[in-house]
């Protein structure tokens, strides 16, 4: 193996690159099965707590726009890069993709990717960083195009096509060895009126369905954020967002579902039904490793399931907090789904919220190749 290094500028950005050749990468989805794929924020060293050999991909949250380019924001990310495809030597299989915005970091993307000028620049520099670090392709995580999203991001109609645009010149300049990626909200109305699916399905070679949040901050009733199924009660859900994208033609093996490594929190929610469906205030976020620390077990917490929604949630009667959530049971739920429905398979938000060994991840590996027999 041959290791060199030097420092590199981007965007102002001063980055360390390493040159890493590598043995012939495989590409996990064809003929071995489903694609598990992590988003992840973390540090360098936090990334060798959690069994990455389970990972198809993981996706290095966040780059931001410094003008018309991809950049890092701190010169710490890019020993995380660095570290993310050191991992490859050990799992040559793994792809490390870059990505771009995240919720409230695509401010400028309206303005900067309307101009054919904005999107070629834009689409350079991925090329540009790509080379840098080794990584494999870019995956687009705008919230949201047309409809907008971050309080105070501008948006605009022609979003949707400029979005297109944007594909076909990141396709053209990375080539087909390079994956490309993009986010869409599971949930109406973004689902149907943020992105042209068929068109954008069409140059990516994916689509990561965020299957959660279905129950936002902004909702006066609890529900399910990350349910499976839709209930007489609660439309939005992952079928639900297939269903529609079925009616588009979208092929299934262009789909990745998403689970939630963490839950949505709601307080003064009266007991009526254990909380499910009333009346509530948002109070905020909890990660699947809190939950299993503090919430799951006593201090008033009961756990419940919706064998409809396949999906569980949490609730203090005392105390009047309601939890929804992912659990073991839902992930593996949702695993079979994916294989049932030949889907390209399940991404992740976020890795680090999971526990280090025997959390959500694995039991997402696990039922991935678990064969008929054992069912």
């Amino acid at each position: 193996m041959l290791v060199a290094g030097h420092w590199l500028c981007i965007g102002g950005v001063m980055l360390r690159c390493r040159v890493i050749l590598l043995g012939v990468m495989l590409t996990f989805f064809s003929g071995r099965g489903q694609t598990v794929i992590a988003y992840y924020s973390g540090d360098a060293r936090a990334i060798d707590k959690y069994p990455v050999g389970q990972l198809t991909h993981i996706i290095y949250a966040f780059c931001y726009l410094k003008g018309d380019v991809l950049a890092l924001g701190r010169r710490a990310d890019s020993l995380v890069l660095e570290k993310l495809v050191g991992l490859k030597k050990k799992h040559p299989s793994l792809k490390i993709l870059l990505s771009l915005g995240g919720w409230g970091g695509c401010k400028t993307c309206s303005d900067v990717f309307s101009t054919a000028e904005g999107r070629d620049k834009f689409a350079r520099s991925v090329l540009e960083m790509t080379r840098c670090f080794h990584t494999d392709g870019i995956d687009l995580d705008w919230e949201f195009p047309t409809l907008g999203g971050y309080p105070g991001h501008p948006f605009r109609e022609e979003d949707k096509a400029n979005f297109t645009a944007l594909l076909r010149v990141l396709r053209s300049i990375l080539g087909p060895s390079k994956e490309i990626s993009f986010i869409v909200a599971g949930f109406s109305p973004y689902l149907q009126g943020s992105i042209d699916l068929v068109s954008a399905a069409g140059i990516a070679d994916r689509i990561n369905l965020m299957t959660y949040d279905m129950i936002g901050s902004r909702s006066p009733i609890t529900g399910h954020h990350t349910a499976l199924y839709s209930t007489s009660r609660q439309q939005e859900s992952v079928d639900n967002a297939i269903g529609y994208l079925d009616s588009l033609g979208i092929p299934h093996q262009k789909i990745a579902i998403g689970a939630a490594f963490y839950g949505r929190r709601w307080e003064k929610v009266g007991d009526k039904e254990r909380g499910l469906y009333q009346p509530g205030i948002f109070a905020g976020f909890v990660s699947m490793r809190k939950i299993r620390q503090k919430y799951r077990f006593g201090n008033g917490y009961r756990q419940y399931w919706d064998d409809t929604a396949q999906a569980p949630w949490l609730y203090n009667a005392t105390r009047k907090i309601f939890i929804t959530y992912d659990d073991e049971r839902s992930v593996a739920a949702k695993a079979a789904y994916v294989k049932k429905r030949g889907l390209n398979g399940i991404m992740f938000w976020e890795l680090r919220l999971d526990v280090p060994q025997n959390g959500l991840l694995s039991v997402i590996s696990q039922n991935f190749h678990k064969s008929e027999s054992d069912r």
